[in-house]
Order: structure tokens, then C-alpha cells, then sequence
């Protein structure tokens, strides 16, 4: 599969970039997702390979499938699927929550990992071969105060991950996720300026655990959630 075509989700982001930029490095076909088309241009500016922008809101089941749809038409199936597109945010307490946030981290979370591999997983199973890389969070191994609805959503991931290996093996499809701690991002440095970042996992060693899901090495792996948490 060392050819095959690539999907990267949230490949403007801080860490879709960086797995994005070393499957380009490796000659890879990468089709980069993301919602704005503007940090795309911005982020890939100048960055050599075989790239395929693709912008889209991967909330709305119909808006994902046209628009994946017509570049598997164009270009084949997809051989990696790499579910990065995500967000977080802090909330109340479970029992002083609205839904908005709840709604919020299910859209961003779990409805962007379900219409991706609604589009992606038919040509995957014709082909009979496939990689898909979903991102859960360590934190959402155990619940934590103010941060339910982030956890719950993270976890829906892991389940997630795990039904469809189960459900995918018998034809030649991994699917496996990462459950990274805290991302030494901007955006994270600048919320926790006291923190150490240097303990925190950086973008390169997350993209590494990619690769490997990626590859023929990560054969035996299915439905694998894996911690990928640094020193923090």
C-alpha cells in the first residue's frame, strides 16, 4: 500500500499538517481536508508532492460524500484514512451542562469520523484493502470534571474504532486509534503558559504512530486504541 492514496482530515490543523507533510515527504497521493480553504492554502503553501485540496464542513453527512465521492472518482480509493479533524472544549458540570457544547463535541468529534468513513469505506472494502486511523483522547479513558462532554465524545471514537475493526477485519481493512494526552500545540501553549511543554507529546511523534498504523508492519492490529501520551 505504499502508493496508495492517502485522506487526511483536519490537514490545516496542528497535527494533520504535520502526518499530512510526511506522507507527502514519502511520495504519497494525500487529499488534505479541512474546513477553510484559506489555512490550506496558508499551511501548504510552498509544500512539494502529490496534494489534492478538498474543502468541506464534515459535519454534513451530504456536503462529505459529493465531495470525497468525486475525488475517489477521480483518483481510487482511498488506501489510508486518517481521521484527524476534531475540537475541545471545557463545559460546566455534566448536570449544569445545556446542550450546546454536548452537541458541539459530538458534530466535531463523532459526526466528522462517521460521514468520512460513510465515504470512504465502500471503495476501501471493492478494493480489499484499507487503513483507518481514527484520534480518541487519553482523557477519555476515565471521565474527568468539566470536560464530560469532551469525554464522551472521545470515547464514542474508541467504540467506534473497535466495532468497525470487528466489523471490517474479514476484508483486509485496519481499523485502529490513537488516544493522544496533551498535543504540544500553539493553541495549547497559549492556554497553559505555566506548563512545561516539553512533557507533552509534539505533532512528529504522533505522526510517527500514524505511520505505523499506516503501514503493513501494523497488520496484526485492529482495534487498537493506543496511548500516545509523552511524559504528561
Amino acid at each position: 500500500m505504499s502508493d496508495a492514496l492517502v485522506v487526511v482530515t483536519g490537514a490545516a490543523g496542528a497535527v494533520g499538517r504535520v502526518v499530512a507533510q510526511t506522507f507527502l515527504a514519502q511520495g504519497r497521493p494525500v487529499v488534505l481536508v479541512d474546513c477553510s480553504e484559506q489555512a490550506l492554502q496558508a499551511v501548504y503553501e510552498g509544500v512539494s508532492g502529490d496534494k489534492h485540496f478538498v474543502v468541506v464542513d464534515l459535519t454534513d453527512t451530504a456536503a462529505t460524500q459529493t465531495a470525497l465521492g468525486k475525488v475517489f472518482q477521480e483518483k481510487g480509493p482511498a488506501g489510508v484514512l486518517c481521521n484527524i479533524a476534531g475540537g475541545f472544549a471545557m463545559g460546566s458540570d455534566v448536570h449544569d451542562a445545556d446542550g450546546t457544547v454536548w452537541q458541539q463535541m459530538m458534530d466535531l468529534n463523532v459526526a466528522t469520523v462517521l460521514n468520512t468513513c460513510r465515504a470512504t469505506v465502500p471503495g476501501m472494502l471493492a478494493a480489499g484493502a484499507g487503513k483507518i486511523i481514527n484520534v480518541s483522547a487519553a482523557s477519555a479513558i476515565t471521565g474527568k470534571g468539566s470536560m464530560g462532554a469532551y469525554c464522551a465524545a472521545k470515547s464514542s471514537v474508541a467504540r467506534i474504532t473497535e466495532s468497525m475493526a470487528q466489523e471490517l477485519r474479514g476484508h483486509g481493512i485496519n481499523v485502529n486509534a490513537v488516544a493522544p494526552s496533551i498535543i504540544d500545540s500553539a493553541a495549547n501553549r497559549a492556554a497553559m503558559p505555566d506548563v512545561d511543554p516539553s512533557l507533552w507529546v509534539s505533532p512528529q511523534q504522533l505522526a510517527a504512530v500514524f505511520q505505523f498504523l499506516a503501514s503493513d508492519a501494523a497488520s496484526a492490529l485492529n482495534g487498537a486504541v493506543i496511548p500516545v501520551v509523552g511524559l504528561s
